[in-house]
C-alpha cells in the first residue's frame, strides 16, 4: 500500500494504528525524532521497498545528522531542514553536492561541508542507523530481542516483518488483525500465511534489552507457531 494513496478503509486502520503506537510511546523520551529534520518534499522516494542505505552521524562539534542514500542521491535530515544532493564524481569515497552543501562518505566516516561553517567530521553509530533505516522505510514499529537474536517492523505500509535466528529465518505478513485495551496499554496483533500463526502482544512498559542494556518504552511478546521470544522496542514516529 502507498502512503499517498490509501482508501477510506485503510485510512481508518492507520488511524487506529497510529493511536496504538502513540498509546504505547506514552514513556518515549522523544530522543528519536530529535534526530530527524522535516520530511522531504518527495516523500516517495523513500518509501518501503526501494534500496538505499541509511547512517547517523556522531560528528566532533557534537551534532547529530541522518543520511539516506538511494543510488544518485543523498538525503540529509539536518536540525534546519531535510535536503537533497546529487552524486558528483570524486577521487575516492561517494561524495554528493548541490554546490554549497557537500556531503563526503567513505565507508563509516563522512565530512560535511555548508556555507558559512567549518568542515566537520562524522562517523556513523550502525545501531542507531539501524532504526533510523527501518523509520524510513515505512515502518510504524520495530522490536528485537535475544537468543536466539530477532527483529519484527509493524507498518501499515507493508504489514508485519519478523526476521529470527540471527537473520536466518524471515517472514512477511502482510495483513494483520489489531486489538488493544487502553486500560492496561497493552496491543494484540495476530496474523497467518501460509501454515504460520503469529501472535505479537505490546505492553507499554519499560523494558531493558537482555545484552545492550539499552532502554524502550514497549515490553514485546512474540509468539511464532509454538515458540516464544520476548523482547524489547518502540514506536518509530
Amino acid at each position: 500500500m502507498n502512503r499517498l494513496d490509501v482508501t477510506e478503509g485503510s485510512v481508518n486502520r492507520l488511524y487506529g494504528l497510529i493511536a496504538v503506537l502513540l498509546l504505547l510511546a506514552g514513556c518515549s523520551s522523544g530522543e528519536d525524532s530529535a534526530v530527524l529534520g522535516a520530511a522531504p518534499a518527495d516523500a516517495q522516494s523513500i518509501a518501503p521497498g526501494r534500496d538505499g542505505t541509511t547512517y547517523v552521524y556522531e560528528c566532533d562539534d557534537q551534532s547529530v545528522f541522518t543520511a539516506r542514500v538511494e543510488g544518485e542521491k543523498a538525503w540529509l535530515f539536518l536540525r534546519s531542514g531535510t535536503i537533497s544532493l546529487p552524486h558528483v564524481e570524486a577521487a575516492s569515497g561517494a561524495k554528493y553536492s548541490d554546490g554549497k552543501t557537500t556531503y563526503w562518505s567513505k565507508g563509516e566516516s563522512a565530512a560535511l561541508e555548508r556555507p558559512g561553517s567549518p568542515r566537520i567530521e562524522c562517523k556513523n553509530n550502525r545501531r542507531q542507523a539501524i532504526w533510523e533505516d527501518a523509520k524510513l522505510r515505512g515502518a510504524d514499529f520495530r522490536a528485537t530481542g535475544n537468543e536466539p537474536g530477532w527483529y519484527m517492523e509493524i507498518s501499515e505500509a507493508y504489514g508485519i516483518v519478523f526476521v529470527t535466528n540471527y537473520g536466518s529465518d524471515r517472514y512477511h505478513f502482510e495483513e494483520f488483525e489489531t486489538n488493544s485495551d487502553p486500560a492496561s496499554r497493552e496491543t494484540i496483533f495476530k496474523a497467518s500465511k501460509n501454515g504460520h500463526e503469529l501472535l505479537v502482544v505490546l505492553v507499554g512498559k519499560r523494558c531493558t534489552d537482555s545484552m545492550s542494556g539499552e532502554k524502550f518504552e514497549t515490553t514485546v511478546v512474540v509468539t511464532l507457531n509454538a515458540t516464544q521470544l520476548n523482547g524489547c522496542g518502540r514506536a518509530l514516529h
